[in-house]
């Protein structure tokens, strides 16, 4: 059996979860998510409470089980509080801005580079050198904000270029210190 998908999913006051068939709808005061859920899963509601369960009894049901249990935990976590990542930059001359639905990242190109926004992702810039990335789906947020990062990762030299604020950096030693 799955530990995590036996868990019960409590629902917080103002979070309404719609389940019509195998596709859930979670709606809450900062916006609604819908997903499609597999059909050898059944997801039901018990008091203030959401229950995924098994239709057959194998391993890889019983594997999908716990992703659906968490997707479902992240939507009524999403809908209530939301998401967000910080990314900083480091680096001389290094900044970003941002402008309506653009972010304009200067990161040691001979051109800035803009990257679009996806629908239902703001994004803060505070500061020069630091991002705030935030959204209601966790999915959607991870995927924006890795792409961001991969416009410059960050280098082991010196450190710059654009990383998450609690990733650390593993330094090498350059050609003098090799000595």
């Amino acid at each position: 059996m799955s530990r995590i998908g036996k868990e019960p999913i409590p629902l917080p006051s103002g979070v309404k979860v719609d389940i019509k068939g195998q596709k859930i709808l979670v709606s809450g005061s900062r916006g609604n998510l819908e997903r499609e859920i597999m059909s050898e899963l059944e997801v039901s509601m018990k008091d203030q409470t959401v229950l995924v369960e098994n239709r057959d009894n194998s391993k890889r049901t019983n594997a999908f089980r716990g992703l659906t249990r968490s997707l479902i935990n992240n939507m009524v976590i999403g809908v209530d509080q939301g998401f967000k990542k910080i990314l900083i930059i480091e680096g001389v001359g290094y900044k970003a801005n941002m402008s309506e639905n653009t972010l304009t990242l200067n990161v040691g190109y001979s051109n800035p580079v803009e990257f679009s926004l996806p629908e239902g992702v703001q994004i803060n810039v505070e500061g020069n050198n630091k991002i705030v990335v935030e959204s209601i789906d966790k999915e959607l947020l991870g995927l924006t904000a890795a792409k961001i990062r991969q416009i410059r990762k960050p280098e082991p030299y010196k450190g710059k270029g654009i990383r998450y604020e609690n990733e650390y950096i593993v330094r090498k030693v350059g050609k003098a210190g090799a000595k």
